[in-house]
C-alpha cells in the first residue's frame, strides 16, 4: 500500500512539474501585437469581401438545388417564390441598409490598402449625378470601398449625396447574392435602374458607373493606364436626359493590385475572352494576387497597394428629352476634357510620374 501511495505521490508531482512546466512554456511565448491583430484583421476583412464576390452567388445557388432534394424543400421554393415576387426590386433602387455600410468590417477592409477619398469640389444636394469610375482594374475595390461602404467618409464629404454604384445585372439573378448587393447600394446598370434613381428619388443622388466595364478589365496591368471610353457614349445620353451632373472620377493604384496574364490582341485567347463578354457580360481574366499566409505568395487576394480615388469637378449638363447625337458628342467631350484634367493634376501626387499619360481608346 505505501508502494502505491509513493507511486501515485511521484506521479502527482510530475503531472505538476509538467504542468509548470507547459504554463513558463506558454508564457513565454510572445503574444500577438496589437498591429498584428489589426493585420489579421484587415486580411480577413478583404477575404470574406473577395469569397462573397465570387462565390457567394454560386454557392447559394448550388445550396437551393441541392435542398430541393432534400426535406427542406420548402426553404428553396418559398424564396424562389420570393424572388419572383421580389424581381424589379433591384431597377427600383435596390433595399440598401445603412447598417450594413457602417459595419466596422469595412474600416479593417479599407485599411488593409489602404483606400483614400479625395475630394476637389462641393456636389450640391440640390443635383443629381452620374460620377464616372475609372479605371475599372480587376475587382473594382475603389469604387466599392468609397461609394459603397461608408469607411472612406464620403457622405460626410458630399452631405447631403446618397452614393450608388451600378454592376452587371445578372448579378441580381443570383440567389442571396442579389439581396447582399442591393443592402449596400449596388444597382443594375441597366437604363431601366438609373433612370429610375435619377428621376423617382428626388435630387441629391450619385449613380457611379464603372463605365469602362468588363471589356477595360482585359487591359488591367500595372504601369498602364488605357481606359476604354471613347465610344461609350451610353452614360451620357442618360445624364442629358435626366439633367443630370457628369463628374470624373479615377482611382490612382487600383491596376496596381493584382498582376494578369494579358493575351494580345489578335490572339486565340485573347478572342475566347472577347466572345465569353459578349455572351456573359463579363471577361474571364486570368490573374493572381498575393496568398493568405505570405505577402510573397501567390494567390487570389488583392496586393496591399495604396488606392486613392478622386473625385473631380461636377461638368453641368442640361436636361434634353431626346438629345441629338452631336449634343451627346459634345458632352462627352466635356467628360473627357474634365477627366484628363482631373488625371493630370493629381497623377504626381498619387505614385504616377509626370510622364505617365492616361490612354483613352
Amino acid at each position: 500500500m505505501k508502494t502505491i501511495i509513493a507511486a501515485c505521490s511521484q506521479n502527482l508531482s510530475g503531472s505538476r512539474a509538467s504542468i509548470q512546466t507547459a504554463l513558463r512554456t506558454l508564457l513565454a511565448v510572445p503574444w500577438p501585437s496589437q498591429r498584428d491583430v489589426r493585420s489579421a484583421l484587415q486580411l480577413l476583412a478583404v477575404l470574406q469581401w473577395v469569397l462573397s464576390f465570387l462565390l457567394l452567388g454560386t454557392v447559394s445557388l448550388l445550396l437551393l438545388i441541392y435542398l430541393l432534394f432534400t426535406s427542406l424543400w420548402l426553404v428553396p421554393v418559398l424564396y424562389v417564390a420570393w424572388i419572383i415576387f421580389d424581381w424589379d426590386t433591384p431597377e427600383k433602387g435596390g433595399r440598401r441598409l445603412p447598417c450594413l455600410r457602417r459595419w466596422t468590417v469595412w474600416k479593417h477592409f479599407r485599411d488593409y490598402f489602404p483606400v483614400k477619398l479625395v475630394k476637389t469640389h462641393d456636389l450640391s444636394p440640390s443635383h443629381n449625378y452620374i460620377i464616372g469610375s475609372h479605371p475599372h482594374g480587376i475587382l473594382c475595390v475603389g469604387a466599392f470601398c468609397n461609394f459603397i461602404t461608408g469607411s472612406t467618409g464620403f457622405e460626410e464629404l458630399f452631405p447631403g449625396i446618397r452614393p450608388f454604384l451600378t454592376t452587371l445585372a445578372g448579378n441580381f439573378r443570383l440567389p442571396v447574392f442579389r439581396e447582399y448587393l442591393m443592402s449596400g447600394g449596388l444597382c443594375p446598370v441597366t437604363r431601366r435602374a438609373i433612370g429610375y434613381l435619377l428621376s423617382q428619388k428626388g435630387t441629391g443622388n450619385a449613380v457611379a458607373i464603372v463605365i469602362g466595364g468588363a471589356a477595360e478589365s482585359l487591359s488591367c496591368r500595372p504601369g498602364v493606364t488605357t481606359l476604354i471610353l471613347k465610344n461609350r457614349k451610353g452614360f451620357v445620353r442618360m445624364a442629358l436626359r435626366h439633367g443630370a451632373f457628369l463628374v470624373p472620377s479615377f482611382s490612382f493604384g487600383e491596376n496596381d493590385l493584382f498582376r494578369q496574364v494579358v493575351f494580345e490582341e489578335g490572339s486565340w485567347m485573347r478572342s475566347i475572352q472577347r466572345r465569353f463578354q459578349k455572351m456573359m457580360g463579363f471577361a474571364p481574366c486570368l490573374f493572381y494576387g498575393r496568398g493568405l499566409t505570405s505577402g510573397r505568395s501567390r494567390g487570389f487576394l488583392p496586393y496591399s497597394r495604396p488606392i486613392t480615388t478622386v473625385v473631380g469637378e461636377p461638368v453641368a449638363v442640361p436636361k434634353v428629352e431626346n438629345p441629338s447625337r452631336e449634343l451627346v458628342d459634345r458632352y462627352h467631350e466635356l467628360y473627357i476634357c474634365a477627366l484628363l484634367k482631373l488625371f493630370n493634376e493629381n497623377k504626381t501626387k498619387y505614385g504616377l510620374s509626370e510622364s505617365d499619360e492616361l490612354h483613352i481608346v
